[in-house]
């Protein structure tokens, strides 16, 4: 990824405090910029999901957004970008 210019990570998808977590904290330690966002991923209860973004969350994620606050950050940073 990084011989093709990739310099930041978003996580998505299940289960947010097993398999997200690992792949963002690995991406992390790469030294990728990791987004986790908040409310695109899933885990199977509530207390899984409060681990994965309120405890284990914050030590690898440069960032933990929802969906909604990250289209609007991307949509600046393309804004920026064509400026």
């Amino acid at each position: 990824m990084k011989q093709h210019g990739v310099t930041h990570v978003i996580a998505v998808g299940l289960l947010a405090n097993t398999c997200i977590e690992s792949t963002a904290r690995f991406a992390m330690e790469l030294g990728y910029h990791v987004t986790l966002v908040r409310d695109a991923t899933a885990a199977f209860t509530k207390e899984m999901m409060h681990a994965a973004h309120h405890l284990n969350g914050p030590t690898f994620a440069h960032e933990i957004l929802t969906t909604a606050e990250l289209v609007a950050a991307l949509s600046v940073a393309t804004q920026e970008g064509a400026a």
